[in-house]
């Protein structure tokens, strides 16, 4: 599920290596010039925006816990350990956010205590907290949107030029963190209902996989096909965003539960792959933003990219990850930066060679 995620989130990163931001969250903005290019950002935004985050969050939530019930395990101190770990995670998304200002970590490691305190809450109380963090989101998106009058001013870089509004930059972090925080609370949800962990039947992961596409998709296209209808005018650029922001609980849990349903099967040599890549979950986020940052931004500055070329870089990206991450893994236990991590967390130096026997 990691791999996945973290293969996933490029998907939408990738735009704003490439492009402004602007066009990050409306296609007519720029990078769209051909049929091909709306129709790959068309999918970009019904399949893949928010919704690979929306994983990535879950996943994250459920890391937290698992890493605080093994420690406890282990009769250290869980809490203590599992703040000064998540500091660390704190300075390498400022480290990180200094490349690229879309980082994650840093809203991650700031939740990452209302996470720790909320772990003994039980998953029905935690599923309808995060649900409801989530549901906000899109209805403060629909409330802010009513009290914009000039669109083209106040929503700024979000989706033409210039600076936002004070109104809109806070509706920006509020929906940032409401959807994060909730999804990560959905996710220490499932992990105590034994549903991340891959414990349920698989009718149980077919039912929510149908359940999920089938709500999710048509809020997903409906969100887009109202933005679109508009000609992407400012007056729908964040009441369009609401359904989206509805499709992301019910798109991630289909998500999962496909990947959970796949990983049921024959073990084949893609899914080694995506696994190796899950287990440099942190290496490969970081090591995404090096490689758009130097491709895109760097090596090939002079050019004004289009959505298909960013998602032939997408596709090159997923490729060399998906090779060196079973590569380094062969030799070696732990990704470089999880290994650092590591190191740093129990603050010794841990084994980093993989055992030959």
């Amino acid at each position: 599920m990691r791999g996945v995620a973290v293969l996933g989130i490029l998907t939408m990163n990738a735009v704003s290596y490439g492009l402004d931001m602007a066009s990050y969250f409306n296609l007519d903005a720029g990078g769209s010039r051909t049929w091909l290019d709306w129709a790959i950002g068309g999918m970009g935004e019904i399949f893949f925006d928010q919704k690979f985050m929306g994983l990535f969050s879950l996943l994250f939530g459920a890391g937290i816990v698992m890493f605080t019930d093994r420690t406890a395990a282990k009769q250290r101190r869980p809490v203590g350990l599992s703040l000064w770990r998540n500091t660390l995670l704190l300075g390498i998304g400022i480290a990180h956010m200094v490349l690229w200002q879309g980082d994650v970590l840093v809203l991650y490691a700031i939740c990452s205590p209302l996470l720790i305190w909320a772990r003994r809450l039980r998953p029905a109380t935690l599923m309808a907290i995060g649900a409801t963090l989530v549901v906000s989101a899109a209805v403060v998106s629909v409330l802010v949107q009513t009290t914009i009058d000039n669109p083209d001013s106040e929503l700024g870089g979000l989706w033409f030029e210039g600076d936002m509004s004070d109104e809109v930059g806070l509706w920006f972090l509020y929906d940032f963190g409401a959807r994060a925080l909730g999804m990560m609370l959905i996710g220490v949800a499932l992990y105590r209902s034994g549903v991340i962990t891959g414990e349920r039947p698989r009718r149980f992961y077919m039912r929510t996989a149908q359940w999920g596409l089938g709500v999710g998709l048509p809020l997903s296209v409906a969100g887009f096909a109202v933005v679109a209808a508009s000609g992407f005018s400012g007056d729908w650029a964040l009441a369009g965003a609401a359904p989206n922001t509805l499709a992301t609980i019910p798109l991630s849990l289909a998500y999962l539960s496909l990947i959970a349903l796949w990983s049921l099967r024959a073990e084949s040599r893609l899914q080694g792959r995506v696994r190796a890549a899950g287990r440099m979950a942190l290496t490969n986020y970081l090591t995404q933003t090096v490689m758009g940052i130097i491709v895109l931004r760097v090596v090939f500055d002079d050019i004004d990219f289009s959505r298909s070329q960013i998602a032939v870089f997408i596709l090159a990206a997923w490729a060399v990850q998906l090779w060196w991450s079973q590569a380094w893994l062969y030799r070696f236990r732990f990704g470089p930066a999880e290994w650092l991590w590591r190191c740093a967390t129990y603050r010794r130096w841990q084994p980093l060679r993989a055992s030959t026997s």
